[in-house]
């Protein structure tokens, strides 16, 4: 298989992987369009994501 041959294929397999992260990210912001809003939740970051949860300025980690 030639150098050119080579680029080519890494080419193809290139705009074959940004077509599936564009289709990924297009399905992930419908999926975020289409969750219902939420009322009266936390502020700031998602604490379920970070392990931890702060009520009152008692912190309980959950890690």
């Amino acid at each position: 298989m030639s150098d050119a041959e080579k680029g080519a294929r890494k080419k193809a397999a290139a705009e074959r992987a940004l077509a599936e992260a564009a289709a990924r990210r297009a399905d992930a912001e419908a999926q975020r369009k289409a969750a219902p809003k939420e009322t009266g939740g936390r502020d700031g970051p998602d604490p379920v994501r970070y392990g931890d949860w702060e009520v009152k300025g008692i912190a309980s980690d959950f890690s």
